[in-house]
């Protein structure tokens, strides 16, 4: 029997700062509370009373993810401010691709041990970015696992949940041969590819702080986070009315496995490079890793973050709703009778 005393404290698990972490963010996370919501932060569960109004039909649409290596970076650069919209982003912006309605999201933040400041901050940027989604954070989980976690570690998953009525589940047979692939811009990197990335930066021995492009430096390209797509789809499908016949979130697999899961398998989709702008961020690491091209378009979204695919009439609205706001959107390809592959035709080569 050991002679002292023994703590949970001591065993590394401090209880009242993982309070004080709750306490200090409720007002971030009550924030995004609508009138759905009818638990408060005492809870052992969150509740959400669903008000499917003129859904005659309704199915929920449920998807979850994490931040992935990109964390590892922030960890390193000591920047947890936009984090968090890349975990909404990675989730969310996956429920929308089926024309769900996002309706509430919960995350669960692990670490080795809890610092308050970076935890808040997370949570923060959480909750920001479920206003924007018009999701309620309406549960969540921090765990402090010493041992499991290194004392600086951290890993964040979320979870979304959203609502479509069944007959406006958007699904690969809706996809018709003379529909466009409509690309929208993203923000960057987003949360793909990182493992490659963070490669890329220790090989070549890159300096995080060098400036990258005018008064930004390679840290804040890299840490940019996922765009998020719901106000843009919102616009498009449920104000605007446009019906769309695929929707996909270009993650991990790039073009080539993201698109190839949103249409039928008697249609190929061909993507033509050179119909839209490339990041620099992505030649950039093109460059210095020595990558093929088509390994990057298999990896990254290549300034691409979201697909549509719709009839070519809607095309020109599309650009009309877009006008002015950080959503640019590029004519980036068509739909060939085939066997459901996508290919990418590269300037200088088919493949």
């Amino acid at each position: 029997m050991p002679e002292k005393k023994q703590s949970y404290q001591q065993a590394g698990v401090d209880i009242e700062k993982a309070a004080q972490v709750l306490d200090a963010a409720k007002k971030s996370i009550t924030s995004t509370f609508s009138g759905q919501v009818l638990n408060d932060l005492s809870a052992f569960a969150g509740m959400f009373k669903l008000n499917p109004g003129q859904l005659s039909n309704p199915v929920l649409v449920s998807s979850t993810d994490g931040v992935g290596t990109k964390l590892l970076l922030a960890q390193k650069l000591n920047d947890y401010r936009k984090v968090g919209q890349d975990l909404v982003g990675m989730c969310v912006n996956d429920i929308i691709c089926c024309g769900a309605r996002p309706l509430f999201f919960l995350d669960y933040i692990a670490c080795g041990k809890i610092d308050k400041n970076v935890i808040t901050t997370v949570i923060k940027s959480i909750s920001d970015s479920c206003i924007t989604c018009e999701a309620s954070l309406i549960g969540g989980e921090t765990a402090e696992m010493p041992g499991m976690y290194g004392p600086n570690d951290i890993d964040l998953a979320g979870f979304a949940v959203g609502i479509v009525q069944q007959p406006d589940i958007i699904k690969p047979d809706l996809v018709q041969a003379d529909d466009v692939i409509i690309g929208v811009s993203s923000s960057g990197l987003h949360s793909n590819g990182f493992s490659l990335v963070r490669k890329i930066i220790e090989e070549s021995k890159l300096d995080l702080d060098q400036e990258f492009l005018p008064n930004r430096s390679l840290a804040q390209e890299v840490l940019e986070p996922t765009r998020l797509y719901w106000p843009f789809v919102k616009e498009v499908i449920y104000n605007h009315k446009i019906p769309v016949h695929g929707i996909a979130h270009i993650t991990g697999g790039g073009f080539y496995d993201n698109i190839n899961r949103i249409i039928p398998p008697n249609l190929d989709a061909v993507i033509q490079e050179g119909r839209w702008p490339v990041k620099p961020i992505f030649k950039y690491l093109m460059e210095k890793g020595n990558i093929d091209k088509k390994e990057m378009y298999h990896v990254f979204n290549m300034g691409i973050g979201l697909v549509l695919i719709t009839g070519s009439q809607y095309l020109e609205k599309i650009r009309s709703i877009t006008d002015g706001t950080e959503n640019q959107v590029y004519h980036i390809g068509s739909l060939n009778p085939g066997k459901g592959k996508v290919g990418v035709e590269f300037e200088s080569q088919t493949t």
